[in-house]
């Protein structure tokens, strides 16, 4: 009989390391599910036909925060691994030379316990390699304004995005096309090169006029209009409007206010009358409304400013101009979280309207807690400080919005243009589509400095940089996304900080603990097996 139990039990053993070899069953018990990736995700990578491979850069002496996030992307890498099967492998970084693909290192600069200061160079990267191609995916999410370990928390969260993009983009054999607009007076190429260098990674990007074809978007999954300054016409209208019905997704950069930069550079000051582009009509009908007016707020850009009296010898000291607002993100949106600050110059306010429509409508950039509102017409001064600060009362006036859902058309109980040349029936309901309004045309120009295109979002004067490019990017993969994968950028882990000044006075007290409490109780539990054996056998010898 024990023989035979024996024997089953030896049998349920090989079983079980049997079914653990070929199924994997993994419980992730933390509460923000940080040990999990997505079912998109696990989907795609079950479904890739050739072998992946990921080299993980950030290695070395790396302090706590660095270590922190190494082993999360292992452990990323390894979660991603178990479903991409036998086609992936991490590879040895010593093998890759890190030079060959011009990756900048970051400096860690930091003081010990001790006052002594420590530099240490990382470079925070992996790549990723599908059959000859291979990806650079940045583990480090560097926002201005955040601690060190508010950032690390960040690239922990965005790690699953960061390798699903990644893989992703390898393995796309399609090139979706996109278009910039033109017609309308809208930025040239050079002031949206770098976004357009940006998106090219991703999509075929065109450029050109809508003419009188209705159907002339087709085949473009996304259109962005670029600050139009001239009016559009109702054929450009209708276009615009049955592309939309279609399913077609448009991004909308729009000013609700006419300046002048000539004036504004050369005398200090410019008028600022209404933006009129013959659009409010078709926005109102898609659930928004830019306002006729300027956006001031405290939270703002400095410029540089003559505040000598002596002509012959300027003295320029940086002024705060509340024209120039650095526009919060909405951390709630897949857009925007973990971007940082948007700036721009003469921006308008967005309303959302509509009611009942059945939209889901998303505020994605708005002004601080200290902003106001100045109708057009009106006119802008560089030499006038903020002469009231009581008078901004308003908080968090939106300035770029995402509406989703099925749209209405324009021309549903309207006879179409005479001048269009109609190839398709007229479409009343959308599809399930999208679009993004941002009242701020300045948020997706970049400057030029020495004949070379800044980034976008640089200032030269300031030197920093601010989130509008990581805006417009998303902006324009939110609006392409069918398979929801934006939405992994919404992961959040919940921040647990250690107190660093209570962990150094408590630091001797709990070494000392660590070191001899186990074996208090080591030595305290072998006294008691010893007397509890003594006991039994002096019974037994009795």
């Amino acid at each position: 009989m024990k023989i035979k139990n024996a024997i089953i039990v030896i049998m349920a053993l090989v079983l079980a390391n049997v079914l653990v070899y070929h199924f994997v069953v993994r419980w992730d018990m933390t509460s923000d599910k940080r040990y999990s990736i997505s079912y998109p995700t696990k989907t795609f990578l079950k479904n890739l036909a050739q072998p992946i491979e990921v080299t993980i850069l950030l290695d070395g002496e790396l302090n706590a925060g660095f270590t922190r996030l190494k082993k999360a992307t292992t452990e990323m890498v390894e979660e991603l691994g178990v479903y991409a099967g036998n086609g992936y492998r991490i590879a040895d970084n010593e093998q890759v030379k890190v030079e060959n693909y011009r990756l900048e290192p970051v400096v860690i600069h930091e003081r010990t316990h001790k006052g002594q200061t420590a530099q240490t160079t990382v470079y925070p990267y992996a790549l990723v390699t599908y059959g000859n191609r291979t990806q650079i995916v940045h583990l480090l999410q560097n926002q201005r304004g955040l601690s060190g370990e508010e950032n690390l928390n960040n690239s922990i969260e965005n790690l699953e995005y960061a390798f699903a993009e990644a893989i992703r983009h390898l393995t796309q054999t399609e090139v979706e096309k996109i278009a910039f607009l033109e017609g309308h007076g809208e930025l040239e190429e050079q002031y949206v090169y770098d976004l357009t260098q940006a998106l090219a990674q991703y999509y075929q990007v065109d450029r050109g006029v809508l003419g009188t074809e209705s159907g002339v978007l087709d085949g473009y999954k996304a259109v962005i209009i670029a600050d139009p300054q001239q009016p559009f016409s109702e054929s450009d209208k209708y276009i615009l409007d049955q592309y939309v019905m279609q399913g077609g997704r448009i991004l909308w950069v729009v000013n609700g206010v006419r300046f002048s930069e000539d004036f504004l550079s050369s005398q200090g000051t410019t008028p600022i009358i209404a933006l009129e582009l013959n659009i409010n009509d078709l926005l109102f009908r898609y659930g928004v409304r830019i306002n006729h007016a300027l956006v001031q707020d405290l939270q703002c850009m400095p410029v540089p400013v003559d505040v000598s009296s002596d002509a012959s010898n300027p003295n320029w000291q940086p002024m705060p101009w509340t024209y120039a607002p650095l526009l919060l993100t909405s951390q709630a949106s897949s857009i925007t979280r973990n971007v940082a600050q948007v700036s721009a110059t003469m921006a308008s306010a967005v309303d959302i309207v509509g009611g009942e429509d059945g939209l889901r409508k998303e505020v994605l950039l708005a002004t601080s807690t200290a902003s106001k509102l100045t109708a057009a017409p009106t006119r802008v001064d560089l030499s006038l400080g903020v002469d009231n600060e009581q008078s901004f009362q308003y908080a968090f006036i939106p300035v770029a919005v995402s509406v989703e859902g099925s749209f209405s058309s324009l021309y549903a109980y309207q006879l179409p243009p005479e001048e269009i040349i109609l190839h398709a029936p007229l479409i009343k309901q959308s599809k399930a589509t999208k679009q993004i309004v941002v009242a701020a045309g300045s948020a997706i120009r970049n400057e030029w400095q020495q004949g070379a295109p800044l980034p976008l979002g640089y200032d030269r004067y300031t030197q920093r940089q601010f989130g509008n490019r990581d805006f417009m990017v998303n902006a324009v993969l939110y609006l392409t996304d069918d398979q929801g994968w934006m939405q992994l950028r919404k992961k959040e882990f919940t921040l647990r900080l250690i107190n660093d000044q209570r962990a150094q006075k408590t630091r001797i007290i709990a070494q000392v603990v660590s070191i001899f409490l186990p074996l208090t109780l080591l030595a305290a539990l072998g006294g008691i097996v010893v007397i509890v054996r003594k006991r039994l056998y002096v019974k037994k010898a009795l």
